[in-house]
């Protein structure tokens, strides 16, 4: 019998694969899915809108990295006894994007990104292509919730309204009390900013994570809307602030901060590689996830021609390497001589596996079913202790053969689509929480 754990793993790998392939399914007219409406934004936005400005800011960059999100994640449940900026500390050589290793800090973020992946798929595709939109979305929000009497100053944030520009609204800023401790509030959307004007886009939602909220258990009601975690002292882990997002289009980080997180920053994450400036994605990151649409595709990865194809159909858009594909059965090595016997390891661009090592027909890693080689920077379906699949049974392995058998062919697809396996992530997966 299987246990949860095991369970949720194999529904995190099912949800993974499409998470990959479905946008290229997806797609609908030459440019793709229609851009987000406002109430869908706002639903997206609802239970984040009231977070800090400063943690904002960085999990709408992380929802944009979702399979690191799930190493990140799958590193805090190993070491869970190391916290705040010790724990920013710990992750420096993992080779996840800054604003990732940010979140090993908040834990009570970074477990609900994980735990409703598809929910941070959107979120991270609307913030791509949409980023006005989605701050908009914030202030509305934030503005509600003042008028609902539900946003106020407290010993864990200030509340902060700025004046009406010319032809602008006030702008809601919310800032820790003390700079040093950071408080991340739960809520109740619903609850929080008053009857929801959207029926056919109800907001996501999900109850507080007792482990992370003290007091709290499973079934409890938010009488105020709100719960209150401890404060974490993670002053450390905060390089990006929403100051140039309210009115603009951007969130704006700080270079040496960002070095605080990750000794390899790179300026060029910055545009125009300023020490202080605009946010720019880093398709690097993306780790072979597939933008939502072609004009988000073309602007950060850069794909033309058979680039394009490789990328709509999942693949890292810098090699061509398919990603997301399962250790084939008795395929071996293919080395330049096309020597099947196992000589060793494919190192053409041309490799379908996306860095995964073919070392024989019976290759795996120590308790792992998707072994990857670290040529790949180390993430997406990595093995060793931060592969997200480890101890995947049989069933998953079968589900991802079928999905590369499909994939290497759009036209003529043998793709089997799970079913029930990754939907049910949707919103309400997880523990108890609900859209």
């Amino acid at each position: 019998m299987t246990t949860w754990n095991e369970r949720r793993v194999k529904a995190v790998l099912l949800w993974l694969i499409l998470l990959v392939a479905a946008p290229a399914f997806a797609d609908r007219g030459p440019e793709g899915p229609a851009p987000y409406k406002p109430e869908e934004i706002e639903a997206l936005v609802a239970p984040i809108a009231l977070y800090p400005d400063s943690v904002l800011a960085q999990v709408l960059m992380a929802s944009t990295y979702p399979l690191e999100i799930v190493h990140a994640a799958r590193w805090v449940k190993e070491n869970p006894n190391v916290k705040g900026d010790a724990a920013v500390q710990a992750v420096q050589n993992q080779s996840w994007d800054a604003s990732v290793k940010s979140l090993v800090a908040f834990p009570q973020v970074l477990e609900p990104m994980y735990d409703k992946l598809d929910w941070t798929q959107k979120l991270g595709d609307a913030f791509l292509a949409q980023q006005k939109d989605v701050f908009a979305a914030v202030q509305r929000l934030r503005a509600r919730a003042q008028e609902a009497g539900n946003l106020k100053s407290n010993e864990q944030q200030q509340v902060i309204t700025d004046p009406a520009a010319a032809g602008l609204a006030p702008v809601v800023r919310i800032e820790p009390t003390n700079p040093d401790v950071i408080y991340v509030p739960a809520y109740n959307p619903t609850v929080v900013y008053g009857a929801w004007s959207y029926p056919a886009y109800p907001p996501y939602y999900w109850p507080p994570y007792p482990a992370y909220y003290p007091g709290y258990y499973p079934g409890a009601a938010l009488a105020t809307g709100f719960a209150w975690g401890l404060g974490i002292a993670a002053a450390g882990a905060i390089f990006a602030d929403c100051n140039s997002c309210w009115g603009g289009d951007d969130v704006n980080i700080n270079y040496d901060k960002a070095k605080n997180v990750d000794r390899n920053f790179d300026s060029s994450k910055i545009k125009n590689g300023e020490r202080s400036g605009r946010w720019q994605h880093d398709a690097g990151h993306r780790q072979g996830v597939a933008y939502r649409d072609n004009a988000t595709r073309d602007k950060f990865a850069g794909s033309t021609g058979a680039d394009r194809r490789s990328q709509y159909r999942g693949r890292a858009a810098d090699t061509g390497n398919r990603v997301a594909t399962a250790d084939r059965p008795g395929a071996g090595n293919r080395a330049a001589n096309a020597d099947r016997r196992g000589a060793g390891n494919r190192a053409s661009v041309t490799d379908r596996s996306a860095g995964v090592t073919r070392a024989g027909t019976s290759d795996r890693s120590a308790g792992s079913n998707l072994n990857r080689a670290s040529a790949n920077r180390g993430g997406g379906y990595g093995g060793g202790r931060d592969s997200a699949f480890s101890g995947v049974g049989a069933s998953g392995s079968i589900s991802q053969r079928n999905f590369d058998r499909g994939n290497r062919s759009m036209q003529g697809s043998g793709f089997n689509r799970p079913s029930a396996g990754g939907a049910g992530m949707r919103g309400g997966g997880g523990r108890g929480g609900r859209r």
